[in-house]
């Protein structure tokens, strides 16, 4: 597994390549995984089975040519699960699984899942931990600092109370491919940009840190958001990483709380299309292909 930014270990030229960086699945009838915080919802937009069958033609009338497959449970169960999908659909480019970075077993667990090549990145949802302090704790930072020897890319969900860890963390593992997912999730409903901001901008200061333009419409209100209400918090976020290390991402299916795949890209496009069309393929493709040293076909020979 090689560092963000290794160009030099993609086998496609990707001016136009097209990523979703960041979507999930779930099967509400697998009894070994905890989906209660799906099911707990009223809202039936997302309380139910989505599979990659469900996203396949999402991808297609968009424009997309791959995505990232990205953890929901904390357990190495879904590892295998998530995998084996991959292995059977071509368009899931790599999976972002789990391991418990507390454990002693971290190494062993992260060696066995490099066997696959489809394996990409490690995430723990960091922003339910009672803690506030979890990710900067002596035993977790063991783990990051496996993570870093072995060059695998970690997946930060916060919310806006964590992301100050994120320039500590950053700094600690300066070799650690590090990607805070929707921007640390900010309070586009209430229009506040406060600390959100300040701790942003100390995160791009360290170069191995990125961010996900992704999650935002469902911070936004669900039923009268606009791409003027997330303008304000992505370009505050193209100002402080630039292009290079900012990546699309539809959190589909969570996403359908709030709008369609489609109405989430678009919202995306509009928002970005006073840049440079080379500065729009860094975001919309080729960003999530170094960050997550993807190695895939080119567009004209791939097909979903």
């Amino acid at each position: 597994m090689s560092q963000a930014n290794s160009e030099s270990k993609t086998n496609v030229e990707s001016e136009a390549i097209r990523i979703d960086a960041h979507q999930h699945f779930w099967d509400l009838s697998r009894s070994e995984f905890d989906y209660d915080w799906v099911k707990v919802l009223t809202n039936t937009a997302i309380n139910k089975d989505y599979l990659p069958e469900n996203l396949v033609g999402h991808l297609t009338a968009a424009g997309m040519h791959y995505s990232i497959l990205v953890q929901t449970q904390h357990t190495l169960a879904e590892n295998h699960w998530a995998l084996s999908l991959a292995e059977q659909n071509s368009f899931i480019a790599g999976v972002v699984g789990w391991v418990d970075l507390a454990s002693p077993d971290v190494e062993e667990n992260l060696r066995q899942l490099q066997k696959h090549s489809k394996f990409v990145g490690i995430r723990h949802i960091t922003q339910d931990e009672p803690d506030n302090n979890f990710i900067v704790r002596s035993d977790i930072r063991r783990g990051l600092g496996c993570l870093e020897r072995l060059g695998i890319p970690f997946d930060l969900l916060f919310y806006e109370q964590h992301l100050h860890h994120a320039a500590t963390l950053g700094q600690a593992f300066p070799n650690l491919p590090l990607v805070i997912d929707h921007l640390a999730k900010p309070k586009i409903k209430n229009r506040e940009v406060s600390d959100w901001e300040h701790n942003l901008r100390q995160a791009a200061r360290h170069s191995n840190i990125y961010c996900k333009l992704s999650g935002l419409v469902t911070e936004a209100n669900w039923d009268h958001w606009t791409p003027d209400d997330l303008q304000p918090y992505i370009e505050i976020a193209l100002a402080a990483f630039g292009p290079r290390r900012c990546m699309f991402g539809s959190d589909w299916p969570v996403c359908e709380l709030a709008g369609s795949y489609t109405d989430v890209l678009a919202a995306l496009q509009e928002v970005i299309s006073r840049l440079s069309t080379e500065d729009q393929n860094w975001i919309l493709g080729k960003t999530a292909m170094n960050f997550y040293s993807l190695q895939i076909e080119s567009p004209e020979s791939h097909t979903i």
